[in-house]
């Protein structure tokens, strides 16, 4: 069973996704599940987890009828405000739907840097294990030290991290980065995506070469038993098509184990977001 870790869908609205600039033109459009299957199938996925990409309840909830309704996707990671005083309301009348399997904050776009550590944020994170979900981490590299520090906070939460926190691959650096990584790789609740690399790197002259020293840390880091593949369709298609980008990862892992390959490919999702597949 593979899993694409990382996907999204939206109905394009220059409003409501203002973060797409004139550099992704190519996703200034719709992108459904109908999109995306052909396009999964024939790079050898089963199913996928639909990720938030905009902070409303009505997108948790458009998501979660899309699941519903499409096979294709094994679990969502919504948003809910967890800063609100209603915040186990929230979450307790979407999780009444089990494909709801965790929540996201776009950390990344906070100006506090410290944002994850705020009060009112770790109360509501507090919440999720009542609700048996996950929480996805989404920074820079930059906020990779105050991740390590709310995960240690919460010892007994699932967290996953979002694209390896965007090393940047196209300045080269990867020192700092590095460092943080293997720092945060230390607590075995945390597992890590590789996902989202080719939009870090130069979209128009990416290698897989270029991405495979930071791949190397990763797993290194965290190794094949806490990794797991995530294409970021359709934001990857600004740097190349959804069976070029898993492609890397495929060949990636293919000197791995037979054992690992799978972990990887999707067992290491469908375990740790308790996804309902076989």
């Amino acid at each position: 069973m593979r899993i694409d870790s990382h996907m999204h869908f939206w109905k394009y609205t220059s409003e409501e996704y203002g973060w797409i600039d004139g550099t992704m033109k190519a996703i200034r459009r719709d992108f459904l599940p109908a999109d995306a299957k052909p396009e999964v199938e024939a790079a050898g996925f089963d199913h996928v987890v639909a990720v938030q990409a905009r902070q409303t309840l009505e997108e948790t909830r458009w998501l979660l009828e899309l699941a519903d309704q499409n096979p294709l996707i094994a679990g969502v990671v919504g948003w809910v405000d967890l800063q609100s005083n209603d915040a186990r309301i929230q979450l307790g009348r979407f999780a009444q739907n089990k494909k709801l399997v965790g929540i996201r904050h776009i950390v990344q776009g906070e100006p506090d840097d410290r944002f994850l550590l705020k009060p009112e944020f770790t109360r509501g994170m507090a919440l999720l294990q009542d609700f048996n979900l996950a929480y996805d981490i989404l920074i820079f590299p930059r906020h990779l030290p105050v991740a390590l520090e709310l995960v240690k906070k919460f010892p007994k939460l699932r967290f996953v991290l979002d694209h390896m926190a965007k090393p940047e691959i196209k300045a080269g650096k990867i020192k700092d980065w590095e460092r943080d990584i293997r720092a945060l790789a230390e607590q075995p609740h945390v597992l890590c995506k590789a996902s989202g690399l080719v939009t870090e790197a130069d979209p128009k002259a990416w290698t897989p070469t270029q991405l495979e020293r930071y791949l190397d840390v990763a797993f290194e880091a965290f190794g094949a038993e806490r990794m797991m593949v995530g294409s970021d369709w359709p934001v990857c298609k600004v740097a190349g098509e959804y069976e070029k980008v898993m492609g890397v990862f495929k060949d990636y892992v293919a000197e791995l184990s037979e054992t690992e390959q799978q972990a990887v490919l999707g067992g290491n999702a469908a375990r740790f977001w308790r996804l309902p597949v076989s």
